[in-house]
């Protein structure tokens, strides 16, 4: 069934003039960027999440550090909504100088699919800098489900067509798509319930009104201590360290089935190679650090790094894998 979800009137044109007004004051002309003096003002970063969640506290961190590396301000600045289009669009729009810079989210490869009238493009827009984290899903089914692993849940579902439901955050986010993947590649039928938010589709697996998700470790990991909720699989190529004892789900079965939240630093595209050489080497530093480590894991992530090329090509790997995941399951916003 084809899933068309038309947004009002009012939240395009608020979309636009959000755009618009960021884009206030741009110069038309843009002068060269001073390479061998950069940076030598302040730096933003754009998240396109509201404060207080996990890419915006993982932004902070970093900015922090890299303030302190550079010798100049490194300002956070969230312009949330249009499932972090807006954010996006400002970037792609600003100069590339290396001053205005996006933290990048496993929805700038799903977007690139999922909306229909989207208006960048994450490979041609945006100069990939360096993978910041990556956190990976966790299949988990509510304490009333009578499976306690992969190979249980698919003779359950394919017995039951139509019977069991998984949560989502809402239509199109990675939780979404990984449900459809599941479907996909078992050939089972799972009823999609999406929320507005992953805090409400947690409460309501935890509650038995909804049967499975697919969450992140932090999120579940205190409800499985308390035996509320039961892991199936980890959709990542190896265990986790805080679930030891929960197999991937190539060990389950399936084979290449990675879910991953995830994180990145990019610029506008144009940006200078200089300054995106001097951003990586200075992250990765970074990403060592021993109190950043433990922040990211403190967050259920796991700290990244590497190279620009590395990180644009796990972004292309992720366009193409969940693009194909949304034209077999037609899913679709405008």
């Amino acid at each position: 069934m084809k899933i068309q979800i038309r947004k009002l009137a009012g939240w395009t044109a608020a979309w636009a003039i959000g755009v618009a007004a960021l884009s206030i004051g741009a110069p038309a002309q843009a002068q060269a960027p001073d390479v061998a003096n950069y940076p030598n003002r302040p730096i933003t970063m754009v998240v396109g999440f509201p404060p207080g969640g996990a890419t915006d506290i993982l932004a902070r961190v970093i900015a922090e550090h890299l303030g302190r590396a550079f010798g100049q301000p490194v300002v956070v600045k969230n312009e949330a909504g249009a499932g972090s289009n807006i954010a996006t669009e400002f970037v792609v729009r600003s100069k590339p100088d290396g001053y205005t810079l996006l933290i990048e989210t496993i929805a700038n490869a799903t977007n690139m699919s999922v909306y229909k009238n989207l208006r960048y493009d994450t490979e041609k827009d945006l100069a990939p800098i360096i993978q910041l984290m990556a956190a990976p899903s966790v299949l988990v089914v509510n304490a009333n489900v009578p499976a306690n692993d992969l190979n249980e849940l698919i003779k359950l579902a394919k017995a039951n067509p139509g019977k069991y439901s998984f949560a989502s955050s809402g239509v199109g986010g990675s939780p979404h798509l990984a449900g459809e993947m599941l479907q996909l590649r078992t050939g089972i039928d799972l009823l999609h319930v999406p929320y507005k938010g992953a805090t409400p589709a947690l409460q309501d697996v935890l509650g038995g009104t909804v049967d499975m998700g697919f969450k992140t470790s932090l999120g579940v990991m205190p409800h499985m201590e308390g035996g509320r909720l039961r892991p199936i699989a980890v959709a990542s190529a190896k265990r986790l360290p805080d679930l030891p004892n929960v197999p991937t789900m190539k060990e389950a079965g399936l084979p290449d089935f990675h879910v991953l939240s995830w994180n990145g630093l990019a610029a506008p595209a144009g940006t200078p190679p200089a300054i995106i050489d001097k951003l990586n080497k200075e992250i990765n530093r970074i990403l060592l650090l021993p109190e950043v480590r433990k922040q990211l894991e403190s967050l259920g992530a796991q700290p990244g790094g590497g190279t620009p090329q590395d990180f644009g090509a796990f972004v292309s790997a992720e366009i193409k894998k969940w693009g194909e995941v949304v034209r077999e399951a037609d899913i679709q916003l405008d």
